[in-house]
C-alpha cells in the first residue's frame, strides 16, 4: 500500500458512521501513511487469531476474563515499558511484530477481536492512559491493555484520576471516568500522541502527517487542519499552510476568528 492509497482508506473511514468505521483497516492505513510500502499481513493475521481464540473462550469464561486471557496470555500483547516513547509503540504493524506498544495501539487489537467475537467493549479516554470498558453481567469493568489487560478497580481509577489532576468530586464519579469513546476517537487519540511527540522533536513533517490523518478521520473537525497548517508553516511551506487554513475555514464552527488570524499571519510572511 502506498501513502496515497492509505489516504484513500482514511478518507473513506472518515465518511463512515462511528458504528461502521473499519478500525483495524484504518489503523493499518495510519501506519502505512506514516511509513509506506510495508506488509500489513501480520496485523491481519494477529487480529484473525485473536478473534478466533476469543470466540472459543467466550462460552466458558466471562467476557473480561476471556478478553484478557486471549490478548495478554495467548497472544502476549503487553505495554512497552523499556521503549515507551518509541514511535513504533503507536504503529499497529510494529506492534503486531513485537507484541509491545502503547495502550491505545494495543486497544486496536482488543477492540477488533471484541467486535468479531460479539463482546461489548469500548475505549475509555482516561486522563493520560487509554483503557477499555467491557460490559459484563455484573456491570461495566475497566481493563488496562498496557498492563496485560488486568482489571482496574474503581478505587484505583479514582487514585489515577487524582494523580492526573482531576478534582475529587470528578475523580469519584465512575460514570465520568469510564465514559466510552468511539473507535474513531480512539484512533484519533493515537494520532494526537504522534503529533505531540513530533512537535516536541521538531519533526514537523511527521507532525503534518499525523495531523492530516486526524483531519481525514474526522472531516467535521477544523482543528486538525490548523495543526496541519502550523506544521507546514514550521517547514516553510507557507502556500501549503494557507491551503490547510482554507480547509479549516470550510468547517462551520465558532472558531472562524482564530482561523482568520492564522491566515493573516501566514499571508504577512508571504508578502
Amino acid at each position: 500500500m502506498t501513502r496515497d492509497e492509505a489516504i484513500e482508506v482514511l478518507t473513506e473511514a472518515g465518511q463512515a458512521a462511528d458504528e461502521t468505521l473499519p478500525l483495524l483497516e484504518a489503523a493499518i492505513a495510519c501506519a502505512i501513511h506514516d511509513q509506506p510500502f510495508r506488509d500489513p499481513r501480520p496485523v491481519r493475521t494477529l487480529a484473525a487469531n485473536a478473534a478466533e481464540r476469543l470466540s472459543e473462550r467466550i462460552g466458558s469464561e466471562g467476557p473480561d476474563d476471556a478478553l484478557t486471557e486471549t490478548m495478554a496470555s495467548d497472544l502476549r500483547l503487553n505495554g512497552d515499558l523499556l521503549n515507551h516513547d518509541s514511535p513504533a509503540n503507536t504503529d499497529v504493524i510494529d506492534v503486531a511484530e513485537t507484541r509491545r506498544g502503547l495502550s491505545g495501539a494495543l486497544s486496536v487489537f482488543y477492540l477488533d477481536a471484541a467486535r468479531r467475537a460479539g463482546v461489548k467493549a469500548q475505549g475509555v479516554d482516561f486522563p493520560g492512559h487509554f483503557l477499555l470498558r467491557v460490559e459484563t453481567q455484573e456491570g461495566p469493568v475497566a481493563l488496562d491493555p498496557f498492563s496485560q489487560g488486568r482489571l482496574v478497580l474503581p478505587s484505583e481509577l479514582t487514585r489515577r484520576a487524582l494523580r492526573a489532576g482531576l478534582t475529587p468530586h470528578v475523580a469519584d464519579r465512575l460514570d465520568v471516568l469510564m465514559a466510552p469513546v468511539s473507535d474513531r476517537q480512539a484512533l484519533i487519540r493515537l494520532q494526537n500522541v504522534l503529533f505531540t511527540r513530533a512537535i516536541r522533536a521538531q519533526d514537523f513533517e511527521g507532525a503534518e502527517r499525523s495531523a492530516l490523518r486526524r483531519a481525514l478521520l474526522d472531516p467535521d473537525d477544523h482543528r486538525p487542519w490548523l495543526d496541519v497548517a502550523a506544521a507546514r508553516e514550521k517547514q516553510g511551506s507557507l502556500t501549503g499552510a494557507l491551503e490547510a487554513l482554507a480547509r479549516a475555514r470550510t468547517v462551520d464552527d465558532p472558531m472562524e476568528i482564530t482561523r482568520q488570524m492564522s491566515v493573516d499571519r501566514v499571508r504577512l510572511q508571504l508578502n
